[in-house]
């Protein structure tokens, strides 16, 4: 398993409701996220905004992400997602992720 690690940046108007957001994340995208080897999928968010969120997959991460696309619900999940973003520069919000190199790990 490959370990992803990555950052992105909710509007500080909008963490309460982000937050609030992942409470009910649509079972079938949580399906999609399984079928595509998003495993141990987390997020974790600073006061500030900051977003740092960790998965496993089997292959690498252009792989997991491009799996992602292929999913319907991925499109409409990413509408939903968009204003709660900042500097996406016209982008969806998994296409804007910044990928974390690992420089290490305990085994």
């Amino acid at each position: 398993m490959k370990r992803v690690g990555i950052l992105l940046k909710v509007k500080k108007d909008k963490i309460d409701e982000y937050r609030e957001e992942h409470k009910h994340v649509w079972p079938e995208m949580k399906a999609a996220l399984s079928r595509q080897g998003w495993h141990n999928y987390s997020l974790f968010l600073t006061e500030d905004g900051h977003l740092f969120g960790y998965f496993e997959t089997p292959a690498d991460f252009e792989t997991a992400l491009k799996g992602m696309e292929t999913e319907p619900i991925n499109e409409k999940w990413q509408a939903a997602m968009a204003d709660y973003f900042e500097a996406l520069g016209g982008k969806r919000a998994d296409e804007s992720m910044v990928v974390l190199e690992e420089v290490f790990h305990i085994d």
